[in-house]
């Protein structure tokens, strides 16, 4: 017979993680590094006992066992834990993450908008949700879901569409191959992203003889697939047959500079590929698409073969499949996983993007653009270029523009040092202005864009990096309101991060957008209710920002002008505290020239004339729509 110890279903999950490892390139590395949590009636005698007793073992064993442990950081709101393991595991290329642990019931659906910005972006988490007791003995159980239809669902089976592997484990011996499919969804190249085991609070503290061979030190291989070589002829071909081919990489890869060099095919950017290539290489021209460049948008109206490098080709990369607008334009697609590789009828060559980079560069010597070509695609990245310059360095008149705020931290921040974002106007201004010298630097969250996104992954992304590299979050005061509680766990981890807060008053993206489809700036203020006139439009809510971020324990130093920016963020740089830099910025901006165009549907019956106009504007811009068949 085999060899069993027994263990609590908890104890046994602890154990198990604290043996699996990753290995790409054949260097290996731990899997799951750490697991968030907040302990509540459903996790706290179970995960929780587990923790703590694998914790008191790691103590005891400080005399160099090379036994590996599982550690605990406590969050402050379990969203917030999944954004911090999210950005933890992008920042570590997926091939690390961290797990998290929560109680039944709010605890548990706090974390499905974190599971959803998770899978959205392809990446890696490893959710724990509490559930309801497996035996319905005590039913219902505080904080359980009843529906009368069924007994079956519980709030958790709202992770279901939010993720790329969902299971409740009812039954302890259930949990080994539901573990086992768990890694190997984790580990996937292609297809990976929140990975939700639901934990009865009884079976989480429930025994099991468990085989001995389950916890031995395992080790999952990330490959990288290599092109097949008919589908490579098959992009080489169409490729060779372009005249004004653009390259749109969304994954970093020191293979795509070779490529480009060897090629002579311009390069634009999707926000997560900025940096794959660096802004002032020759053939680098910017982000593409409704918050792009003038360069990337012209070169893309103009393309014949558009070749997407690990791009899902969002609507704001595509301009709400307006950007490219040759009637015959046709694409080649290099993804890991068919369902993107497929898109817009492409040719296909499902493949790691270093493989197929590599393969492409190979198969294409001796080909390449014309000078021509080549030398408008400089002249257009030239004048963009003198564009940002001009965003970079307005005169503060009264109050910045937040494009100044971005200068200023582009110039200051080193190559290796990371810019977070993820919501409102922000992300279009970074795509657009920022130039990124390496894939690292910039860590934009865009394929989700969600609000309260920046301040945990600055959790992450530290804890990712260590004390080597800086991180500055940069946050808006809608952002900031939506989730800050991470700063305390930043602070009590005795992690240093920047946060760099603009308070503008207001959303100043859906503000101007909603301006732009005449609807006036309509409830986008940060105001008082005006008793006169029944709206929002009153003074300023008396909310002091500055002093909320200080409540939670980090310094704050306050900034009046571009100059006191630029000394301040010097001071954060030296100190070994998390610093917050406050600035008051113009809510109507100005914001970069646009050049692309974005579907945001107008009213189509209106009695006011702004909206009116809109729409006309609106049919006008849709009629460049079009399917790339």
């Amino acid at each position: 017979m085999s060899e069993t110890i027994r263990l609590t279903v908890a104890q046994a999950l602890v154990r198990f993680l604290s043996n699996q490892f990753s290995e790409r390139d054949g260097v290996e590395y731990r899997l799951v590094t750490g697991i968030f949590g907040i302990f509540g009636h459903g996790n706290v005698a179970g995960v929780g006992q587990a923790l703590l007793q694998d914790q008191v073992a790691a103590e005891a064993e400080a005399d160099g066992s090379d036994v590996e442990h599982l550690p605990y950081l406590l969050a402050r709101n379990e969203q917030g834990a999944v954004h911090a393991a999210t950005a933890y595991a992008r920042t570590r290329n997926r091939l690390q993450t961290m797990a998290v642990t929560t109680s039944i019931g709010p605890g548990a659906t706090n974390m499905v908008t974190g599971a959803a910005l998770a899978s959205t972006n392809r990446i890696p988490v490893l959710l724990f949700p509490s559930d309801q007791f497996a035996t319905r003995i005590p039913d219902p159980v505080l904080q359980q879901l009843e529906d009368p239809g069924t007994l079956d669902v519980s709030v958790n089976d709202a992770f279901r569409p939010v993720s790329r592997f969902f299971d409740r484990i009812n039954r302890p011996e259930q949990l080994i191959p539901s573990l086992l499919n768990a890694m190997r969804v984790l580990t996937d190249p292609a297809d990976t992203g929140a990975v939700t085991i639901c934990l009865p609070q009884d079976v989480q503290a429930e025994a099991f003889d468990w085989p001995t061979a389950l916890f031995r030190r395992r080790v999952w291989h990330i490959g990288r697939p290599a092109p097949e070589r008919a589908a490579l002829a098959r992009a080489v071909e169409v490729i060779r047959s372009a005249q004004r081919p653009l390259v749109l990489p969304a994954w970093a890869s020191e293979q795509l500079r070779a490529f480009a060099t060897e090629t002579g095919i311009p390069v634009a950017d999707t926000h997560a590929g900025k940096g794959a290539i660096n802004w002032d290489h020759p053939l680098a021209v910017g982000g593409l698409g409704s918050t792009g460049t003038s360069a990337a948008n012209a070169l893309a109206r103009e393309a014949d073969v558009v070749i997407g490098i690990g791009t899902r080709y969002s609507d704001f990369t595509t301009a709400s499949h307006t950007i490219f607008a040759d009637p015959h334009v046709r694409f080649v697609n290099v993804n890991t996983l068919g369902f993107d590789a497929a898109k817009h009828s492409a040719t296909m060559l499902v493949a790691d993007a270093r493989e197929a980079l590599t393969a492409l560069t190979e198969a294409l010597a001796g080909w390449g653009t014309d000078a021509a070509y080549q030398q408008r695609a400089a002249e257009l990245d030239a004048e963009w270029q003198r564009v940002t310059d001009e965003c970079y360095h307005r005169a503060q008149t009264p109050l910045p523009a937040q494009t100044e705020v971005f200068g200023a931290l582009n110039e200051l921040m080193g190559p290796e040092d990371v810019v977070i974002n993820a919501a409102g106007s922000m992300p279009g201004d970074l795509q657009c202005l920022w130039r990124a010298s390496t894939p690292v630097q910039y860590h934009v969250e865009y394929a989700y864009s969600c609000m309260g996104y920046e301040i945990p992954a600055a959790l992450g992304a530290k804890l990712a990096l260590g004390e080597d590299h800086e991180v500055v979050a940069i946050v808006g005061d809608g952002t900031y309101q939506m989730l800050p509680q991470e700063i305390a766990t930043i602070v009590s981890e005795g992690l240093k991060v920047i946060l760099v807060l603009l308070q503008n008053h207001g959303f100043a993206s859906i503000g101007g957008l909603s301006e732009s489809r005449g609807s006036q700036r309509f409830g986008t203020q940060y105001r008082m209710r005006n008793r006169a006139s029944g709206r929002l439009d009153g003074d300023y809510v008396p909310f002091d920002l500055a002093a909320n971020v200080a409540s939670w324990g980090a310094d704050v130093l306050r900034c009046s002008t571009i100059e006191d920016f630029r000394a301040n963020y010097a001071k954060a740089v030296a100190s070994d505290r998390t610093t917050a830099l406050y600035i008051e910025t113009d809510l109507m901006g100005p914001n970069p020239p646009g050049s692309a165009w974005w579907d945001v549907p107008v009213s189509q019956v209106s009695e006011l004339t702004s909206t009116q106009t809109a729409y006309a504007e609106y049919t006008r811009e849709k009629t460049a729509q079009r399917h790339y068949l």
